[in-house]
């Protein structure tokens, strides 16, 4: 069996050796499009995170059986086309949800803190300077007491929930499906939920109920101070609203997705003139070693499972 990993380099350092189990292995650290159909032409198993496989990249790989996408979304295969030509594609879930949660807390922190203004003022000598034992010019709050709300009540969505609510915050939510997920948590409109809390998570996926769900005329409705964390996926909050509302109101924005990976330079998120009250990460919260080691052996899983399957 021939197996092609297409973008290895995503899974940066983590242990490759369980797909030697099943036969010869080619690994590519990244894989332009132009490039996708010659690397594919042989293979039997692909297993790709973001390189998308098309109709043509299948009819072309006359041997392909399988297709694994290593992440839990799957809208970069062509769906369709796989089952019309008897190919499986199989998935990972479960596998990051410790991560991003852990990864929601640490934004959180950090704007809250003022962890970069504080790092700053230590190491600039400009405390050292200051001849008092503290520095209070850039208060910070406690999550006790405070409202919390979370949009999308999924896996991930409710374990920040069940955490916020051992530091002491009043959790709400906001269920992007329609669907009541809980009653152990208070359901709340989207508009209810913006202007009434502290602190707003984002744990949901990317579709046509979510597209653009905070523009600008949400963000602005937002409390004044409130911190609005997006962990679910990039498009979900106008990008080009949030560089305006950064800009005109004290409110604090954490992002680790964006509607485009990489961010373009031209990008108005880069151009922000507050800087102070945006937190920006390369879409990392998935990443941990962890959420990593568990991503392979899933894919690994899924290849030994299909070979099963297939007797």
């Amino acid at each position: 069996m021939k197996i092609v990993l297409l973008d290895a380099i995503t899974f940066g350092n983590t242990d490759l050796s369980c797909f030697n189990e099943f036969g010869e292995v080619e690994v590519f650290d990244s894989t332009e499009a132009s490039l996708t159909n010659v690397r594919v032409k042989e293979a039997e198993v692909i297993v790709t995170n973001k390189v998308v496989i098309t109709r043509e990249h299948m009819q072309n790989a006359k041997k392909l059986k399988l297709i694994c996408v290593a992440a839990t979304g799957t809208n970069n295969v062509d769906l369709k086309a796989a089952k019309e030509l008897g190919i499986a594609v199989k998935n990972v879930a479960g596998y990051s949800t410790d991560s991003v949660i852990q990864h929601t807390f640490s934004m959180l922190f950090y704007l809250i803190g003022h962890s970069r203004y504080y790092d700053e003022v230590v190491k600039n000598g400009e405390y050292s300077k200051s001849g008092i034992f503290t520095d209070v010019s850039h208060p910070f709050f406690e999550i006790k007491g405070k409202k919390w709300g979370i949009i999308g009540l999924g896996e991930i969505g409710r374990g920040v929930a069940n955490i916020a609510k051992c530091f002491g915050a009043e959790v709400c939510y906001y269920s992007t499906s329609g669907v009541n997920r809980t009653e152990d948590f208070q359901r709340m409109n989207l508009d209810e939920l913006l202007k009434s809390c502290d602190i707003i998570s984002i744990h949901a996926p990317l579709n046509d109920k979510t597209k653009n769900l905070l523009d600008y005329e949400q963000l602005l409705i937002c409390k004044e101070g409130a911190v609005v964390l997006n962990l679910g996926r990039g498009g979900i909050i106008n990008e080009a609203a949030v560089a305006k509302v950064v800009d005109e109101k004290n409110i604090f924005f954490g992002l680790d997705v964006f509607e485009k990976e990489p961010l373009p330079l031209e990008g108005p998120l880069l151009h922000v003139k507050n800087k102070s009250r945006l937190y920006m990460t390369p879409h990392i919260a998935w990443t941990s070693v962890e959420a990593r080691d568990k991503l392979i052996a899933g894919v690994c899983e899924n290849i030994k499972s299909s070979l099963t399957e297939n007797k």
